[in-house]
């Protein structure tokens, strides 16, 4: 059996990765920054049959958090092979490159990127020693810089300084530690779920859930062969899934 461990997985699209990696036969760990939360989460997800998941206490944002999950996972398995890093925040109102506030760069950063940092390099251990990791760094296509920089984007006036820079940054990150596991059996890739209706958007999305875990596990799951320190964007690119950085 393979071990997963999904962040920011109490509800949406975090929640809807850990059942389909449950329903695929994995025994996943459903990080959650509130407990009570991810409690309900999973009797959600034991109540479809799925007894295969556990939560763990997690915020991304809080280094002892953190720790402790690595400490409490690691009682329990000695490899962990998937992590995706999906929690995320918007960062808030206003968005504009003129008006937002330090404070709101600084909080939406500590979770978009600074977040991914921490459980990346607290996990790296138990990850190494799968014979085929594998990492999801969750983004989305509005980091990228080459497509906001495009008027023919259809995205191209949905501008926000805050999470679309953070983003970017979670890409380049993506990119260099890609490239310094590049020649182990490590996959590691950003991923974009899609225009996806949830909370986090006010349910204003296009895209349903269900479809976007496909799009995550999809890249949790690809070969030793398959690509590593890519872009992927499926609904910007229903073809191939790459997109430019």
């Amino acid at each position: 059996m393979k071990f997963a461990l999904v962040t920011g997985a109490s509800k949406s699209i975090g929640f809807e990765v850990v059942q389909q990696l449950a329903q695929k036969g994995m025994y996943v760990y459903l990080g959650s920054r509130n407990l009570e939360s991810g409690i309900e989460a999973v009797d959600k997800l034991k109540a479809k049959g799925l007894n295969n998941v556990e939560v763990i206490q997690l915020d991304v944002t809080d280094n002892e958090s953190v720790l402790k999950a690595r400490k409490e996972i690691g009682k329990k398995t000695k490899v962990l092979d998937i992590l995706i890093n999906n929690a995320g925040v918007y960062g808030g109102h206003p968005q504009t490159a003129l008006d937002s506030t330090i404070d709101q760069f600084k909080a939406t950063y500590d979770t978009n990127v600074y977040g991914v940092v921490r459980v990346t390099q607290a996990f790296i251990d138990l990850l190494n020693k799968s014979s085929e990791p594998r990492i999801v760094n969750v983004s989305s296509s509005q980091g990228s810089i080459t497509l906001h920089s495009d008027p023919t984007y259809k995205y191209y006036d949905y501008k926000g300084a805050v999470y679309l820079s953070s983003k970017s940054a979670l890409n380049m990150y993506t990119v260099v530690l890609a490239y310094e596991l590049k020649n182990t059996s490590f996959r590691i890739n950003a991923v974009c779920p899609g225009f996806t209706k949830t909370d986090f958007n006010g349910h204003r999305g296009t895209g349903s859930v269900a479809d976007a875990g496909k799009r995550v596990v999809k890249y949790a799951l690809i070969g030793n062969d398959g690509p590593t320190g890519k872009f992927f964007s499926e609904e910007n690119n229903p073809e191939t899934g790459e997109i430019p950085w």
